[in-house]
């Protein structure tokens, strides 16, 4: 469980989720078989949420992995968003790009490669909504950047903010993590004591952070 709510609240609510089916439920699986960290269950339908309700046309992601939260935007748009996705990792791109191309999305998600702050010190082109769901420790990193690149009314939707509980507790805090759980605070403090700014924080999955300008 993910630390954040209690086991049974978390069991119920994704008990009221559909399950995933076509390419959702082959996505999901292949996360899991190969333990790659995708959103989870209840994150992913908030996501879809969010997404049809703002319509977005230009998202920006901050973490490719195998493309699930990307083509999962893309579908929640009403298929008519052009989503820019950034990822490192060259397996996670190799996935992605196969599953894009698998969809027929190579020409709707287009991926970017490297360094998130690198990538995003390089883009000049505002966004609607930017899903921010790499680099946990780097979040108040990413963020100036992501503000410039966001429109006046955009959206920031930042995933794993309360990180498993630790950022909300010390008593959970493992030695190991205390640095980006020190950067997640910050990032949180920021964006929820900035006057020109209204955050929103929601402990579901492993926390979202929702901002947005005033």
């Amino acid at each position: 469980m993910s630390g954040i709510t209690h086991d049974y609240m978390e069991d119920y609510i994704r008990s009221l989720i559909p399950e995933s089916t076509d390419k959702f439920k082959e996505l999901e699986d292949f996360a899991k078989e190969h333990k790659v960290p995708i959103a989870q269950k209840e994150t992913a339908k908030f996501l879809e949420f969010m997404v049809s309700m703002k319509k977005p046309l230009r998202i920006l992601e901050l973490g490719t992995a195998i493309g699930y939260s990307a083509i999962l935007m893309y579908e929640a748009s009403g298929y008519k968003a052009s989503i820019t996705t950034i990822e490192r990792d060259e397996n996670m791109i190799k996935y992605a790009s196969e599953n894009f191309k698998k969809y027929n999305l190579e020409d709707k998600i287009e991926i970017k490669a490297g360094d998130c702050l690198e990538v995003l010190e390089s883009l000049e082109e505002p966004y609607d909504l930017i899903f921010m769901d790499a680099g946990k420790g780097h979040y108040n990193h990413f963020l100036p950047h992501c503000l410039r690149l966001l429109k006046e009314d955009g959206i920031i939707v930042a995933d794993n903010v309360l990180f498993r509980g630790m950022v909300a507790s010390n008593d959970l805090v493992k030695r190991r993590k205390i640095t980006i759980v020190k950067r997640m605070r910050k990032y949180l403090d920021i964006v929820s004591k900035d006057e020109n700014l209204i955050t929103s924080v929601i402990p579901m999955g492993d926390g979202i952070a929702v901002t947005k300008r005033r």
